[in-house]
């Protein structure tokens, strides 16, 4: 199956589908930083490209059996002004994949798949979804979609994520998305940074989390103390720290990097710093770090290789930035195998 990744970020999409099986005709993208880091993950050569998909013309498009489109979600996000799904807004861009298909006519694609926030399913009282469905029901798609949680694929983060399945043609006799899986590790918080409290308008820039737990969903932020923060426990004074997260994400980072603060003892579950960036805490065997951007990535699916090559191009806060706008890779593969098992089923 050939697939055209559409508001592709650095491609996590592109690496699931891959993964499951699939091969990459084209790729749409309109921020240059993630364009650099796409370039530099994926050998782009032969593939079509469009920079900005308002400009694109559906008879443009390579012949492909599948679109994805995680179309952007600040006029939806919880995070966001929840303006809503609208055309003109940054999450009405949706829309233009539904021009797209239009102008496409006999070349539509077979499958849709699309990804967004869970308040998708919630905003403007419901209607804004509706609309998303009715809009690729109108185009001869059946519809299906789940909230998937990217804990229970492998990589320890809580990250729930609306997906939908379109199927052109005939009613598909299988459901179009693989049942759920559910695993029960929870995010385990064990105390806030007072004096980071509600940073930059963020509530989780002054929590910290425990490395035996799950890390809560990452963000779109660009650095600026807005990292998910760890403590960690005998912690060495040199060279670098190493734990393990959740299911197995390995996590280090340069002894370098502390800073030193303090813990209130009549604060039980509040640990407060001597600076904005404290995290040194307690004693020199108990140490609060921000995640880093490579682990960023990991909690995406993304492997290390990938990550160098985009780091070696981009700046920290680039990096921080497009793991938070990603799709999880794990949670993309699982939909892909299942799309590829049902396609292998209908040829027989």
């Amino acid at each position: 199956m050939k697939f055209i990744d559409f508001f592709s970020g650095i491609g996590g999409f592109h690496s699931g589908l891959e993964r499951a099986g699939m091969e990459c005709v084209g790729w749409c993208e309109f921020d240059k930083f993630a364009q650099a880091s796409y370039r530099a993950m994926y050998d782009t050569t032969n593939l079509w490209f469009g920079n900005d998909v308002t400009k694109v013309k559906g008879w443009e498009l390579p012949k492909a059996d599948l679109w994805t489109f995680g179309f952007p979600c600040q006029d939806v996000s919880i995070a966001g002004k929840q303006k809503g799904m609208k055309e003109g807004t940054r999450s009405g861009l949706f829309y233009e994949i539904m021009r797209l298909l239009d102008e496409c006519k006999e070349n539509k694609p077979k499958w849709l798949v699309c990804e967004n926030v869970k308040n998708l399913l919630s905003i403007d009282n419901g209607t804004g979804f509706l609309n998303v469905i009715g809009e690729m029901a109108e185009r001869g798609y059946s519809i299906e979609w789940k909230v998937y949680n990217s804990k229970d694929y492998g990589v320890p983060q809580n990250r729930e994520r609306v997906y939908i399945v379109g199927y052109y043609g005939e009613r598909c006799s299988r459901e179009l998305l693989p049942i759920r899986r559910e695993n029960q590790s929870t995010i385990d918080q064990i105390g806030n940074l007072t004096e980071n409290k509600g940073f930059g308008g963020n509530p989780q820039s002054g929590r910290v989390y425990s490395v035996s737990g799950v890390s809560p969903t990452i963000n779109t932020c660009g650095g600026g103390n807005l990292e998910v923060k760890v403590l960690i426990k005998n912690a060495t004074k040199t060279g670098y720290l190493e734990a393990k997260v959740g299911d197995g994400i390995d996590l280090a980072y340069p002894d370098s990097e502390t800073r030193r603060g303090r813990v209130q003892p009549q604060q039980s579950n509040t640990l407060t710093t001597s600076d904005n960036l404290g995290v040194l805490v307690d004693d020199e065997s108990i140490r609060i770090r921000k995640l880093t951007p490579k682990e960023y990535w990991r909690l995406q699916g993304f492997s290390d290789e990938q990550f160098e090559k985009a780091a070696a191009i981009n700046s920290n806060s680039q990096l921080y930035k497009q793991a938070g706008n990603a799709v999880t890779v794990n949670v993309v593969e699982e939909i892909g195998k299942h799309i590829m098992k049902i396609e292998n089923e209908v040829k027989k």
